[in-house]
């Protein structure tokens, strides 16, 4: 059974920086495409960042591009981060990883909630 869990949000001062994880069983984030996922209150969820499995290739939105950093660790390659930096109230939402092993991210964490006040 495949299992997500996300961890390491929290609030913090805009400006500041947090660092997500996302941790896996069942199954192995270096053979699927990773991605990070978020959705603020009264809003749909939207992509923020992804990373490929075979090249390791990564993409972000705009909004987040040059601050966000999307990593896997390749000694424990059940672990996908997600360092953020350079925070904005507008980064307040519960972040989801999810993975993709075919056409669509069929599986998905619980959540981890990340505010960031002015």
């Amino acid at each position: 059974q495949v299992q997500l869990v996300e961890s390491g949000g929290g609030l913090v001062q805009a400006g500041g920086s947090l660092r997500l994880s996302c941790a896996a069983s069942g199954i192995t984030f270096s053979d699927y495409r990773t991605g990070w996922f978020r959705q603020a209150p009264g809003k749909e969820r939207e992509f923020v960042a992804r990373i490929s499995s075979s090249d390791g290739y990564t993409f972000y939105t705009a909004s987040v591009k040059g601050r966000f950093v999307i990593s896997r660790d390749n000694a424990n390659k059940n672990t996908v981060y997600l360092e953020m930096n350079s925070l904005k109230p507008e980064d307040t939402a519960v972040y989801y990883c999810a993975i993709r092993p075919g056409a669509s991210y069929d599986y998905w964490g619980q959540g981890t909630q990340v505010t960031v006040s002015s």
